[in-house]
């Protein structure tokens, strides 16, 4: 299964962001990677360098690599409504982003980790694929057998972050996916029309 497991810190860096949620090691070295970090000169970015590294960013935050992310795009352009819009939402209907939103894992990596490992289920059927996608109404929840488990007890203990459109219950480890979220209801810091000017050149 393809994934990015490089360093994360240095990724973030990279962007000036810490897309990959808290991080000490980026809050002390809030500068870009390299040698000379600050020191650098760098010239001004082009037009294409600049929807190059939003569309990298996009890549990066949601854990998806190249060719999945192209699918993506092209599914979401092919759809009616604004493009780019709907690419930041068929990433975030992604089994392992919504496991994420839902507080059970502390970050995508480990959501994408949990699903692998066949810890959720979706509509009562155990599903271990992290791409997967959810439609409104789709019921998720931790497995029976893995409701117990340290890692979802402690993220769910620390989880804060309230989305209008999923709902969980941590009584009985179950939430739903209520409906697709709406552009100003999704927190993450992507200018999209970079990206879909990128891929229309």
């Amino acid at each position: 299964m393809a994934r990015y497991t490089g360093p994360q810190t240095k990724i973030a860096r990279k962007f000036g962001e810490a897309i990959f949620g808290d991080d000490k090691s980026f809050e002390r070295r809030n500068y870009p990677p390299g040698q000379h970090g600050l020191a650098r000169k760098r010239g001004k970015k082009s037009e294409y360098a600049v929807q190059l590294m939003e569309k990298q960013k996009a890549k990066y935050t949601y854990g998806i690599l190249e060719k999945q992310f192209r699918n993506l795009y092209e599914k979401a352009s092919a759809a009616s409504g604004v493009t780019g819009e709907i690419l930041l939402q068929l990433c975030e209907a992604r089994l392992d982003n919504v496991v994420y939103r839902m507080g059970i894992a502390p970050s995508r990596r480990a959501a994408r980790q949990i699903v692998s490992h066949r810890h959720i289920t979706v509509n009562g059927e155990v599903v271990n694929i992290p791409s997967y996608h959810l439609k409104p109404g789709d019921k998720i929840a931790v497995r029976e057998k893995s409701k117990s488990l340290d890692v979802i007890d402690r993220s769910l203990s620390s989880a804060s972050a309230v989305y209008e459109w999923i709902t969980w219950n941590n009584d009985t480890k179950e939430g739903t996916f209520v409906a697709v979220p709406q552009r100003i209801q999704i927190p993450e810091n992507i200018k999209e029309q970079l990206i879909v000017e990128l891929y229309n050149k």
